[in-house]
């Protein structure tokens, strides 16, 4: 009697999320990477409960999800999955690809703002 397939371990479903990145995120993740973005550490296709973030930052507990033409067909699963993501402790910023590959300084200019914003509000609770 076969056994069942196992299912993919997560570790290898975002190494290969990670691979198989698309224009927009390979040119956010250049940005992004060795903490070039005011000092603070980011992660792709992290694994957060069931979903995986395009790009993580613990410290500032901020997500940040790229969507694709393949989103606009699927708005109600986004929402869900933003929504999970909020309960979660999260605050999500989302971009169209076509924002990041046309504008990307302002793309990056609205994470900096997201990632002061959490930095302010972490030195108030101490």
């Amino acid at each position: 009697m076969a056994s069942k397939p196992k299912p993919p371990l997560t570790r290898d479903v975002a190494r290969q999320l990670r691979h198989d990145q698309t224009e927009a995120e390979r040119r956010l993740w250049s940005r992004l990477r060795d903490n070039q973005l005011s000092g603070f550490k980011f992660r792709r296709q992290h694994p957060v409960g069931p979903y995986f973030a395009d790009f993580f930052c613990q410290e500032a507990e901020l997500i940040v999800e790229l969507d694709g033409s393949q989103h606009a067909d699927q708005v109600d699963r986004d929402e869900v999955r933003t929504e999970f993501l909020r309960a979660a402790g999260y605050k999500v910023l989302r971009f169209w690809n076509n924002e990041v590959i046309s504008g990307i300084d302002e793309v990056l200019q609205r994470i900096a703002d997201a990632l002061e914003g959490s930095r302010k509000t972490k030195k108030r609770s101490m």
